[in-house]
């Protein structure tokens, strides 16, 4: 039953090409070219879809509201505005809330747009648009449960967003706005100077001598610092290169940062985004990189400083 719930839904989907039409054009003008917002209503399942498709259209660039159909009769009708856009939501497109809301978005005003599962309902005779969700049948065994038709709603909802969204240009940076709290939001507008400067500072001279690197690198906990000539960035020594020296070296007492640094470290500007550094990380195999500021040194960026914020 189950794959044949999967099969019977896809099929539905797969018809939803079929309603992409000229109606579904004008519903797209009549949105972007309207100074209103998007308020989107229904009862039972269709309401609970609406909600979704509202929460949607809202990250997406569209101003909506979600306006259940049964608190509408009954006092939210006040929730609209003179420049909103209607959407109502309806499979049936006759059910007693729906026949009692029509006739009130109409006296209203508000362009009526009805999503609907039968074309020949007395919500679709008073819609000034139609979008069409039929679907040949529910997944449930007689058709007692909304399913198909839910998932139609749900489908053409996004359908509906998706191609808003490009109409109006919206871009990723626009995305981050809407999104700063989540880990894809994070990629798009968070910047090492926002990590970085939690951190301590290590650095050392190029004169410094070996027990001078090990507890610079040991009291600031980041696995390495930097070396400095002058307050110029001259070089990195790395838990890997004092480990390395160990194993090369015999003779301890006259080396100096100088002689232990990498003199071409990895270095990334305070401006860049923390993506773009877990990016450089990975290619080089590496667990920090040295901040810059043009071309003063300012801190080191971790990896896990990047990890900690869900940047993955």
């Amino acid at each position: 039953m189950a794959l044949e719930t999967i099969q019977i839904e896809s099929e539905a989907i797969e018809n939803l090409k079929n309603y992409i039409n000229d109606d579904f054009a004008l519903v797209i003008e009549k949105i972007i070219t309207s100074n209103g917002r998007v308020v989107v209503t229904g009862i039972g399942k269709s309401a609970i879809i609406a909600s979704k498709i509202v929460a949607t259209l809202n990250s997406t660039g569209t101003p909506a509201i979600f306006m259940h159909a049964a608190d509408a009769i009954h006092g939210d009708l006040g929730i609209l505005q003179k420049e909103d856009i209607t959407i109502c939501l309806s499979n049936s497109g006759s059910s007693p809330e729906i026949k009692v809301l029509t006739p009130m978005l109409k006296a209203l005003g508000n362009c009526l747009i009805a999503m609907v599962g039968n074309t020949n309902s007395y919500l679709a005779s008073q819609a000034d648009y139609i979008i069409n969700t039929t679907v040949e049948k529910e997944a449930s065994p007689g058709n007692p449960a909304p399913t198909s038709s839910t998932t139609a709603q749900l489908v053409m909802g996004d359908a509906m967003a998706i191609t808003l969204l490009q109409c109006r240009g919206f871009s990723t940076q626009d995305f981050a706005k809407y999104h700063p709290g989540g880990a894809l939001g994070k990629q798009l507008y968070l910047k090492v100077e926002d990590l970085y400067k939690q951190n301590e500072v290590p650095s050392v001279s190029v004169t410094a001598n070996l027990r001078e690197v090990i507890l610079e690198i040991s009291s600031k906990r980041l696995g390495a610092t930097a070396v400095l000539n002058n307050e110029k960035l001259a070089g990195i020594i790395t838990d890997g290169d004092l480990r390395r020296m160990l194993q090369n070296q015999e003779n301890y007492e006259n080396l100096t940062a100088e002689k232990i640094m990498s003199p071409t470290p990895k270095t990334i500007q305070k401006d860049t985004l923390a993506v773009d550094a877990l990016q450089i990380m990975r290619s080089n195999s590496i667990t920090q990189l040295l901040v810059l500021d043009g071309e003063k040194y300012k801190g080191i960026i971790h990896l896990h400083d990047i990890l900690k914020e869900g940047i993955i």
